[in-house]
């Protein structure tokens, strides 16, 4: 079945591009967040998965993919700006449930604590709220080589780091497709990465606090980056949260092997599946 597309006024400041995958008979509809650099294709092995059972919506940013070419370009978004984007996004779709990778994880915590009305359950995948030596290196240089515009120096950067677990024929798909893109895709790149250096934008526990649906928080076991460990903070602030560490996988983990894909989706369907539990703190395996 083919993707139903849209491109939706948000505001009357973003045309958003969307794409809407029908399930035949869906337990609800999820809403997909992908993380920095990447677009809505970054879904596709989710997508697989997912719609089976559910109906996706998969969206790009106004910078990014496919909404690039229905906007300007003369304003950096903050996450404050995707966050509200997102929270048309489940409003006008009125999505049940909401899925992120990576960064995107910051302006789904921040939608999430606005306690958007048709939301029910959340996964973050890949994200915790601290910032580790691994992260903080990978910052700053990522810093350096999108303030200089570096093609191939970014391409290279992001697969020899978070990327260095994906098979090969995934890393040379990612350079290319990172250095290629505009150059206000790598100017809002790095008004993201030196928000967080300045200690701004991911004080991502404060949203935790007040989030009121069960979350659930699934990470690689070799991911250096965005750890299972770092991301069992959220515990002491997360009202209903779970963790799920995926074997012999790394920073993105649902496409560096057939296992990790089956252990990620498996681990997913059945949080979502679950009857939720409200008002209470989980810790899983």
């Amino acid at each position: 079945m083919k993707a139903e597309i849209a491109v939706l006024d948000i505001q009357g400041i973003y045309r958003i591009y969307t794409e809407l995958h029908r399930a035949k008979t869906p337990a609800g509809t999820i809403l997909l967040i992908n993380g920095s650099l990447s677009t809505l294709a970054s879904f596709a092995q989710t997508v697989r998965y997912l719609q089976p059972h559910f109906n996706i919506v998969l969206f790009d940013l106004p910078y990014a993919g496919h909404s690039r070419r229905y906007n300007t370009h003369h304003r950096l978004l903050s996450r404050d700006d995707e966050a509200d984007i997102i929270i048309e996004l489940i409003e006008h779709f009125k999505t049940d449930c909401l899925l992120s990778f990576s960064w995107g994880g910051i302006a789904s915590l921040k939608a999430l604590a606005r306690h958007p009305r048709h939301v029910r359950k959340a996964a973050i995948n890949s994200f915790s709220p601290l910032i580790n030596g691994a992260m903080l290196d990978y910052l700053q240089r990522g810093s350096q080589v999108l303030g200089a515009c570096d093609r191939d120096g970014i391409g290279e950067l992001v697969n020899s780091t978070i990327g260095t677990h994906l098979p090969s024929l995934y890393k040379r798909y990612n350079h290319r497709h990172i250095s290629s893109l505009e150059i206000y895709e790598y100017a809002q790149m790095k008004f993201h990465v030196d928000t967080v250096l300045h200690h701004e934008g991911r004080s991502c526990v404060s949203h935790a606090d007040v989030i009121e649906i069960p979350l659930l928080f699934i990470n690689g076991e070799w991911d250096e980056y965005t750890t299972a460990q770092d991301a069992r903070q959220f515990a002491r602030h997360a009202r209903h949260c779970e963790f799920h560490s995926v074997a012999r996988a790394g920073h993105f983990i649902d496409i560096e092997h057939r296992q990790a894909n089956l252990d990620t989706r498996n681990a997913l369907l059945d949080f979502l599946f679950a009857p939720a539990i409200p008002h209470r703190q989980a810790m899983a395996v």
